[in-house]
């Protein structure tokens, strides 16, 4: 919600005029959207009139929980794209999309240390199942935007990606995708960016344009009239 594709920023009007010109598209948001938290105050004062949740389920992670529930409640209108039929969440929806999961769709995955590794689907998709970019694509083709989302694979989404990394390659970021410009889709190998295999910020430069990291200390406000103090966690569906 806050930042454009390719870890380029919406507020930077330089950013927003590379990535209108790449897609070739008639506008571009020029202000960041509502985050999650914001985004449920935003459902509950009826801000919100149709709001689409993909591979998520709010009514459970989110904190307060009963209250981001009551929130989506509130929505005329609430879509969901997920691989469980039964969720919090998905009780709340009007429309309920089905969607591939791990092992049934083809993509990739990029773990924290920045090495991306295709995933290569082993089981068939149930009934009508599609994964999350296929639904997008169909629901923008049904809207009239099937020149803008006329992908045929996960490759096609992933050329356009490191595509728009190159077109972007003047603005310094945390990214480069320059190794896979030419690479094969088919046989890519787990593969680490960038090209040279340096350590981040091993020359003690950050992306801050002072060229510092930015650190900041946050210390948990302490309440005198209450003996414990509560760390919620996350459970997994």
């Amino acid at each position: 919600a806050n930042m454009l594709a390719n870890h380029l920023e919406i507020g930077d009007e330089a950013h927003r005029s590379a990535v209108q010109g790449f897609w070739q598209s008639p506008t571009i948001c020029t202000k960041p959207g509502l985050k999650a938290v914001d985004l449920f105050e935003a459902c509950a004062d009826g801000q919100i009139k149709a709001l689409w949740v993909i591979s998520t389920n709010p009514a459970v992670s989110l904190p307060d929980a009963d209250g981001v529930a009551a929130a989506i409640a509130n929505v005329p209108f609430v879509v969901t794209s997920d691989i469980m039929e039964k969720t919090d969440t998905n009780a709340l929806a009007d429309v309920l999309l089905p969607a591939t999961g791990w092992g049934e769709k083809d993509g990739t995955v990029t773990n924290s240390e920045r090495r991306i590794s295709r995933q290569r689907a082993f089981l068939p998709a149930p009934g009508d199942a599609r994964p999350d970019w296929k639904i997008i694509s169909d629901v923008a083709t049904r809207m009239g935007f099937s020149d803008a989302f006329s992908y045929g694979s996960s490759a096609d989404v992933f050329a356009e990606y490191v595509a728009l990394d190159q077109a972007a390659s003047a603005f310094p970021r945390d990214l480069d995708l320059s190794i896979f410009a030419d690479a094969d889709y088919a046989t890519m190998v787990p593969t680490q960016w960038p090209r040279n295999g340096a350590r981040f910020f091993a020359d003690g430069q950050y992306y801050h344009p002072d060229g510092k990291a930015q650190m900041v200390a946050v210390t948990s406000p302490v309440s005198l009239n209450s003996r414990f103090t509560l760390n919620t966690g996350r459970n997994r569906d």
